[in-house]
């Protein structure tokens, strides 16, 4: 059987880009057990409540809900255990250091298959205030209605 190749994203964390400023992106692979893997070739994953924290020199990610796998037995996981994240030395270091600064957090932004591996893509991150997220929206909003302007003033045009 041939080995997967390229990259299937399994679950995205929208609610993050939307309530963080991102400010850094790592890839990390992922500790898993079988009934987590086959759960997630089937799509079943939910990263909206998930972060990550570093503890003893070690990352962890929390709280993602992968979903039991329906063919599983007394051998199933549970759904939101701690789950360890595979990085380099250097690349815990400079996170944890980032983290120890204050005002950000490691949130996972999108969990996904690359070449067949497990992987989930971190952010660091600073929360955004009220104010920020509407500015956010409000900028979005006013960048679509020009792009619609623009269309409709072309097909004028033509």
């Amino acid at each position: 059987m041939p080995r997967e190749q390229g990259q299937k994203v399994v679950a995205q964390n929208r609610k993050a880009r939307h309530d963080y400023t991102i400010e850094d992106r790592v890839e990390a692979g992922l500790v898993l057990t079988g009934t987590e893997v086959k759960s997630l070739r089937a799509g079943r994953a939910s990263l909206v409540d998930g972060y990550a924290f570093i503890e003893y020199g070690e990352a962890w990610l929390d709280a993602v809900h992968i979903a039991e796998y329906g063919q599983g037995t007394w051998t199933n996981h549970p759904p939101r255990r701690k789950r360890k994240l595979l990085l380099h030395r250097d690349e815990i270091d400079k996170l944890a250091a980032k983290v120890a600064q204050g005002g950000y957090t490691l949130v996972p932004l999108s969990l996904y298959f690359s070449d067949g591996r497990a992987k989930v893509e971190l952010a660091v991150a600073k929360g955004k205030k009220e104010y920020d997220k509407r500015h956010a929206l409000r900028e979005r909003q006013d960048k679509r209605e020009a792009e619609r302007a623009m269309r409709t003033r072309n097909r004028m045009n033509e």
